[in-house]
């Protein structure tokens, strides 16, 4: 009898059922937590939002303060605002050949890009705007970095920037997450006076009488190709293949007097 329990095909019989309820247990799980990790990921990147804004305060609600916080949509190639489903996902939709266009070799390291994308307007308590927030992301050293650039209504003067999700390496290239390298971007301008993209992350720090300091911004120490990697996808979403023709609707608007924050282009 107990060489019939201690059998091979036994033994099978009882692994394949302890596989069997840890699946079911692991399954269930999964399709329990999926409503929840689902609402993390969003709070995770509300949270990002808010702080590349300068608008996050510790122990603040943040689903209560991203209500201040519209998601509008832009056509890459006009700059307008158009419909999209709050389903709509700018990652997902850069690998639909439907949804996307292929990228010239570019040194962000971008191959296809959505042809629309989701932009954050944040406004004070009179409905006018005080931040844009634009998703970016690109190739570092070792991963591709996202982020949110944040420009005052000026649609030039950087108010912010942070990144979210990368692969940099800790204590280098990881810096990009140092909120004191993160402030030398404040009060940074993207464009010269050609409209030019002329921001970029130098080596070494930046004297205040520096040429073209407010163009400049403090190096990472050790992390040179991070630093080249930041600079590249800054050019690239300011460019004319990102964000440029609708920045330049909204400076048109400012400067013929025009609200930035209008419902429609």
């Amino acid at each position: 009898m107990a060489m019939h329990r201690e059998s091979v095909g036994n033994i099978l019989r009882v692994s394949l059922l302890v596989c069997l309820v840890c699946a079911v247990i692991v399954s269930t799980a999964s399709v329990a937590l999926r409503p929840m990790q689902q609402d993390n990921r969003m709070q995770y990147r509300q949270l990002h939002i808010l702080q590349a804004a300068g608008l996050y305060e510790p122990g603040m609600d943040v689903a209560a303060a991203f209500d201040a916080i519209e998601r509008r949509f832009v056509d890459l190639d006009t700059g307008a605002y158009v419909d999209k489903p709050d389903a709509y996902d700018q990652r997902r939709a850069a690998r639909d050949p439907e949804l996307s266009r292929p990228v010239a070799p570019d040194p962000a390291g971008i191959r296809r890009q959505a042809a629309v994308a989701e932009v954050f307007l944040a406004r004070d308590e009179d409905g006018e705007v005080r931040r844009i927030i634009l998703p970016v992301h690109g190739y570092g050293l070792w991963s591709t970095m996202y982020g949110f650039l944040a420009l005052e209504p000026d649609a030039n003067t950087v108010a912010g920037i942070g990144f979210f999700e990368h692969g940099e390496t800790p204590g280098l290239g990881g810096e990009i997450d140092n909120p004191r390298w993160q402030e030398n971007w404040i009060g940074k301008r993207l464009f010269d006076d050609d409209g030019r993209v002329a921001i970029r992350v130098v080596k070494g720090a930046v004297g205040e009488d520096a040429p073209d300091a407010d163009h400049r911004v403090d190096g990472l120490s050790g992390a040179t190709l991070t630093a080249n990697g930041v600079n590249n996808l800054v050019r690239f979403w300011m460019g004319e293949t990102g964000f440029r023709p609708y920045l330049e609707r909204v400076r048109e608007r400012s400067n013929n007097g025009i609200d930035g924050d209008t419902q429609a282009f």
